[in-house]
């Protein structure tokens, strides 16, 4: 079987982009367990309520739901259980200090097959307020009508 290659996303969380004020992202692998994996492959997971904290120098993915997997047997894996994220000790320094002084906190942005192995993009986040939400969606409101009447200018109505 020939080994695969490329980007594959299982999940994304839309949701964090706008909830959050996204500062910094960074890419982990998961401890898995085998029907994890083959229930990753068909593409079954949410990351709608998940999180990640750092706890005693390592970083735990919580709340990430894959379901079990429907072939599996008594191996079978729970599927809300937490799941270790492996960061090199550096990037886990920085996350520590940057949780714990400024408030920030740490999303998943999506979780991706890389080159046959699972991975996820972890984002350094700041909640955004009601008022930051609204503003945001006015500018993105004001720049597709900007970019339709540029639209129409160049077809000449």
């Amino acid at each position: 079987m020939a080994k695969e290659r490329g980007r594959k996303v299982i999940v994304s969380n839309r949701r964090a982009r706008h909830d959050y004020t996204i500062l910094d992202t960074y890419e982990a692998g998961l401890v898995l367990v085998g029907t994890e994996v083959k229930s990753l492959r068909d593409g079954k997971a949410s990351l709608a309520d998940a999180f990640a904290t750092v706890d005693d120098g390592e970083v735990w993915l919580r709340g990430v739901h894959i379901p079990e997997y429907v072939q599996g047997t008594w191996t079978n894996h729970e599927p809300r259980r937490h799941r270790k994220l492996l960061l090199h000790r550096g990037e886990i320094a920085k996350l520590v200090g940057k949780t714990k002084e400024s408030g920030l906190t740490l999303v998943p942005l999506s979780l991706y097959f890389k080159d046959g192995k699972v991975k996820v993009e972890l984002a350094l986040a700041k909640g955004k307020r009601t008022y930051d939400k609204r503003q945001a969606l006015a500018k993105r409101d004001a720049e597709r009508e900007i970019a339709r009447a540029a639209g129409r200018a160049m077809k000449g109505y």
